[in-house]
């Protein structure tokens, strides 16, 4: 009797494993896609002048919607929070400068890699920066859980980390002078720069490049080969390079970002 009870409470998670585990089905007869971006940090994610969501991330996933069929769905999020809301089921994947690194990728799956993402040390125009040794006993701004904000805490031991929770709130801290040195993207330097002309961001100290990748739960084996294909095959014809040159001004390395891909 516990043999065949067990068989069954088996078989039992079994199902629903993999019910769970069918969110491509899910996406398909909802009729809509939800994915998850940041809306605060152009070129990427923003608003325009009139107050619709605009930038690279919006417009990768707004082709990924219509080449999968249904409606988009932009569920907001932060750099804190974009793993968070895709754990619990709030949104079906995360397009939002979402860095591959080893301890993300123990909790959630990620497609190949869609554009490459240099991270620098920005400060001030007119202040030089070689070295992580040159930030010790300095402030420096970082966006609380991205990969800049680890990578400083590891390697810049005797710098004063201030951290904020979006790109958005680092930037105005940037242009007011709290700060004057802050660890972000390169591509985001010219429209932190914008918010006062005074106070010009220059890229002092490159700390790695970061492959971006489309974010989704673990276990998800329909969805992760359709949008791995939907990546490779959007490189391959050039609109996400075409999307990325758009709001970027630079092109992205295809050849490169296949190769990672596998």
């Amino acid at each position: 009797m516990k043999s065949v009870f067990a068989s069954a409470l088996i078989a039992l998670i079994s199902l629903v494993t993999v019910a769970h585990a069918d969110t491509l089905d899910d996406i398909r007869k909802a009729g809509k896609v939800r994915i998850a971006i940041d809306t605060a940090i152009p070129p990427f994610g923003m608003t325009d002048d009139k107050m619709q969501p605009a930038g690279s991330d919006i417009d990768t996933a707004q082709l990924l919607a219509k080449d999968l069929g249904v409606q988009l769905e932009i569920v907001t999020t932060t750099g804190p929070t974009r793993i968070p809301i895709l754990q619990t089921s709030k949104a079906d994947l995360v397009v939002s400068t979402l860095s591959i690194t080893p301890d993300r990728a123990k909790v959630i799956d990620f497609s190949i890699p869609y554009a490459d993402h240099p991270s620098v040390v920005g400060a001030l125009k007119g202040m030089t920066l070689s070295s992580y040794a040159d930030l010790a006993g300095k402030k420096v701004a970082v966006v609380r859980g991205t990969t800049q904000d680890t990578d400083l805490t590891r390697e810049a031991k005797g710098a004063q980390l201030v951290r904020y929770e979006d790109d958005a709130t680092m930037a105005l801290a940037f242009a007011s002078g709290q700060v004057d040195i802050l660890a972000t993207a390169r591509s985001l330097l010219p429209a932190i720069s914008k918010k006062n002309p005074a106070r010009i961001a220059e890229s002092q100290i490159t700390m790695q490049t970061n492959y971006l990748a489309i974010g989704m739960r673990k276990n998800e084996p329909a969805l992760k080969a359709w949008v791995d294909n939907w990546v490779k095959t959007n490189l391959q014809n050039g609109k996400l390079g075409a999307i990325y040159k758009k709001w970027h001004g630079v092109d992205i390395p295809v050849d490169q970002l296949l190769k990672v891909g596998g």
